[in-house]
């Protein structure tokens, strides 16, 4: 869910490119023949799912997805250099994250003219390999998988924060970005989108807490590179169990970096906690099954411990308040805009409606219980 610092911006920067002239960029850009093409959802890019064949003898079929950056973010190459860079080193490393297909000038990108929309505006297209499996959004999600991806979010954070270099990852320092959890306040400018009812005081009295108690909190957490939204869009999985009484799976994709920034570890378990209770059909102890798989990688300490119930709080309301005013931009969108507050309303009232205290008891109890099975 990537979006720029301006969000009223959007309207003028979103790709509108055709299939037809798709087809011919990949064939343009890339020197490869699109054999099949299907749009797929996105916030505010445009992406292709294609199957392609080679035009260098290459004779079996391959696919890959094709993203469009909006033209806002197109102006930022060196952020999106550096967001493939980490995509490389991560596949590198053993994560299933996809890697980009080389234009014929051996570059990982290229910026394109788009013939659609006012000005002519200018496209970052990357053509990335298709990563197979299903979004954690379409299984019946359980606590087996909430422990990997709990796992997953603190090893995917730690590698990059330890290992990973280049020479423009100060980029990833974006101060005013929107999803960046630091930057919850700035909900205020966009709080309008929600008109005038019991949501929005929710919001306005989450916002106004995370002034009080998060952020001057901020220099007491550990800082890393966070990948920033480890949706329930954004993690593909598959079986790795067939045991109908027991499903077990394994994470077989991650998508989407162009949420990447400077953060905290513990931004990355807040952002996973609130789109794991999004799909759960019994939301409250997710986080707890999702904490104790972070914890078994990297423990959180006591004021990241602290902040956890705020700061998914605040996940919550940016995800709602965005959306809610993004849907204003682009009405015709509206039904993918909008996926998170289908159930995430009902689930950021009740979690305010329990309190932290409650909230913080059922997801600590529940990750102490891992800890002691593990010492056992």
């Amino acid at each position: 869910m990537s979006s720029g610092n301006d969000c009223q911006s959007l309207a003028l920067t979103k790709p509108a490119l055709g299939e037809k002239e798709v087809t011919e960029l990949i064939d343009r850009v890339f020197g490869l023949k699109v054999s099949w093409i299907r749009p797929l959802p996105s916030y505010n890019d445009q992406n292709f799912h294609v199957v392609v064949s080679g035009s260098q003898g290459v004779s079996e079929s391959d696919e890959y997805v094709l993203k469009i950056t909006n033209s806002e973010d197109s102006q930022e190459p060196d952020l999106i250099e550096v967001q493939t860079q980490a995509m490389m080193f991560l596949s590198n490393e053993g994560f299933p994250s996809a890697t980009p297909y080389l234009t014929k000038d051996g570059n990982i990108m290229s910026l394109e003219s788009g013939a659609t929309g006012p000005g002519n505006k200018k496209y970052m297209v990357r053509l990335l390999t298709y990563l197979p499996g299903t979004p954690v959004a379409k299984i019946a999600t359980n606590a087996q998988i909430f422990y990997e991806i709990g796992q997953l979010a603190a090893r995917l954070d730690k590698a990059l924060s330890e290992k990973f270099y280049h020479p423009s990852v100060k980029s990833l320092h974006r101060g005013q970005f929107i999803w960046n959890l630091a930057n919850v306040p700035l909900l205020d400018q966009y709080i309008y989108a929600l008109g005038q009812n019991k949501h929005r005081k929710v919001v306005e009295e989450v916002i106004e807490q995370f002034k009080g108690r998060v952020i001057p909190k901020l220099s007491s957490f550990r800082p890393c590179i966070n990948h920033g939204d480890l949706n329930d869009h954004n993690i593909l999985v598959d079986l790795s169990s067939a045991s109908l009484e027991n499903l077990q799976y394994k994470v077989s994709g991650i998508l989407d970096f162009s949420d990447m920034s400077y953060g905290y570890y513990v931004f990355e378990i807040a952002i996973a906690i609130t789109y794991m209770m999004i799909e759960s059909p019994d939301p409250l102890p997710v986080g707890g099954h999702v904490l104790a798989g972070f914890e078994s990688v990297l423990p959180l300490t006591e004021e990241e411990r602290g902040a956890l119930f705020l700061l998914v709080c605040g996940r919550f309301s940016q995800s709602l308040v965005i959306a809610a005013h993004t849907a204003l931009l682009y009405p015709e969108n509206k039904e993918y805009l909008t996926i998170t507050a289908r159930t995430g309303w009902k689930h950021l009232m009740r979690m305010v409606e329990m309190g932290q205290e409650v909230m913080e008891q059922t997801w600590f109890e529940t990750a102490r219980a891992y800890a002691n099975h593990a010492a056992a």
